[in-house]
């Protein structure tokens, strides 16, 4: 294996680690862990000990082999193949290369990790064992969400929507609820009937899991967690967090007095069709007479509604017991969806470029396509932002944190200039004219009395 510093240069910070002095064995031995575990999926990555990279008087970048010496190189290279087999578990055992630094008294040292299949933890002095990922040009501690992202990736634990609901049976399911939801898919049988898909190991399409599933010991049927969410009978008695707030303020924030507050419960398909009701309220149109171009005006595309709402529901979290939000205020729409950013999307990639589908939830996500919910190839967000742009409305605005995930349509500025009018309220379409007074006919003037 031919190892090329320059190459090495040139390609992304996420996949090398420059130490020039290696102060730390253990922030050594952490990044190859972090590189093993892979959580980019780019494939592990080069801790490089030794040089560092550095700017010349014109401000481009350039490589500083300062070296390391005979006795310093044996020292690192030996213990940190140590800490790899003694203190990462599973253990690692990275390539490790010399190269010439220039200086026939110095040379550079290079180890290799290539991703693994295995989630690898790493005990760091007296701590405990700690998983470790590298995000963006950083390696940290995995928590969290990150780390139930790098256990399910690593196939140490299913991924949420998967998981058997521990705490119900197949008697918390709404049978009617499951066959209407198999009619609209195409795959009820009248004559079978809905209990055989509740077996354990039936599929109703190779790529989703059964129904249900049976527990080791007692064979008990325990509905999966994406089961209750989209037929449970009682859904927010076993994931506290799965409801919706909807929220409508008349003004451009929340300090007017009256505000339409609603709290949508029960399964994800009931939220997903009241939701539609009160948003369809929302997609208005404005009609311009003087407009002779485009005369109507949406406030807002209903295409650019409902994907935004499908995936506000899609994407969360539900883990968190924090509800869905979706607030409409006069100038624009906030859905807010708990829980971080899938791995593997960034969020300059959400604001301004294409994003690849990502499901959080695929087994969810699956169901959701089949009824209709959502777009099969998961196209929402460049959705969102083409059918905004065909209606003459400013792009969408995309936000996120560790807590939650923010997607903004703005309305039309058609409509922001017609309420700025004074005594204009509603559509123009809508709005009717005072009635003119009729013209009084003037008095005849009287004559005085002659006196």
């Amino acid at each position: 294996m031919v190892i090329e510093l320059r190459e090495l240069a040139r390609r992304e910070n996420e996949q090398t680690e420059w130490k020039e002095n290696v102060a730390d064995i253990d922030d050594v031995v952490a990044t190859l862990c972090a590189f093993a575990n892979d959580l980019q999926n780019l494939g592990g990555g080069y801790v490089v000990c030794g040089a560092k990279e550095a700017k010349d008087e014109h401000g481009f970048p350039i490589l500083v082999r300062s070296g390391l010496t005979a006795n310093r190189l044996k020292e690192i290279e030996g213990t940190v193949l140590v800490r790899c087999r003694e203190r990462v578990s599973p253990p690692i055992a990275p390539l490790v290369e010399e190269l010439e630094s220039g200086d026939p008294e110095r040379r550079i040292l290079v180890f290799v990790q290539p991703a693994t299949g295995t989630a690898h933890s790493f005990r760091r002095g007296h701590d405990g064992a700690k998983h470790f990922v590298r995000v963006s040009r950083s390696t940290i501690e995995a928590r969290n969400g990150l780390l139930r992202d790098l256990l399910v990736r690593k196939g140490v634990q299913e991924a949420w929507d998967r998981r058997r609901c521990e705490a119900a049976t197949v008697n918390d399911l709404d049978l009617l609820a499951l066959r209407d939801a198999l009619q609209r898919m195409g795959v009820f049988a009248p004559e079978v009937g809905v209990e055989p898909y509740l077996a354990d190991g039936v599929q109703i399409s190779p790529f989703v899991p059964s129904l249900c599933v049976a527990e080791p010991l007692s064979g008990v049927l325990r509905p999966r967690n994406y089961a209750v969410l989209l037929f449970g009978t009682a859904t927010q008695r076993f994931i506290p967090g799965a409801f919706t707030i909807y929220s409508s303020y008349p003004g451009i924030d929340r300090t007017d007095p009256y505000a339409q507050r609603l709290e949508l419960p029960g399964t994800l398909i009931d939220q997903a069709r009241r939701l539609q009701e009160l948003l369809e309220a929302e997609a208005v149109t404005l009609f311009d007479k003087t407009n002779l171009k485009t005369p109507n005006a949406e406030k807002y595309p209903r295409r650019a509604l409902q994907e935004a709402m499908v995936n506000a529901l899609a994407h969360r979290e539900y883990e968190l017991v924090d509800p869905t939000r979706i607030t409409s205020y006069r100038d624009r729409i906030e859905f807010i969806s708990p829980g971080p950013l899938p791995v593997g999307v960034a969020l300059e990639d959400l604001r301004m470029r294409t994003v690849a589908p990502r499901w959080r939830n695929q087994a969810l996500a699956w169901f959701l396509v089949r009824l209709q919910l959502a777009q099969a190839e998961g196209p929402g967000i460049q959705t969102i932002r083409s059918t905004m742009k065909a209606a003459g409305c400013p792009p969408p605005i995309f936000d996120a944190s560790e807590a939650a995930v923010t997607c903004v349509l703005r309305a039309h500025p058609r409509f922001e200039t017609a309420t700025r009018k004074p005594g204009r309220t509603g559509s123009r379409k809508t709005r009717r004219s005072a009635p003119r007074r009729a013209k009084r006919r003037p008095r005849p003037a009287t004559r005085a009395a002659k006196s």
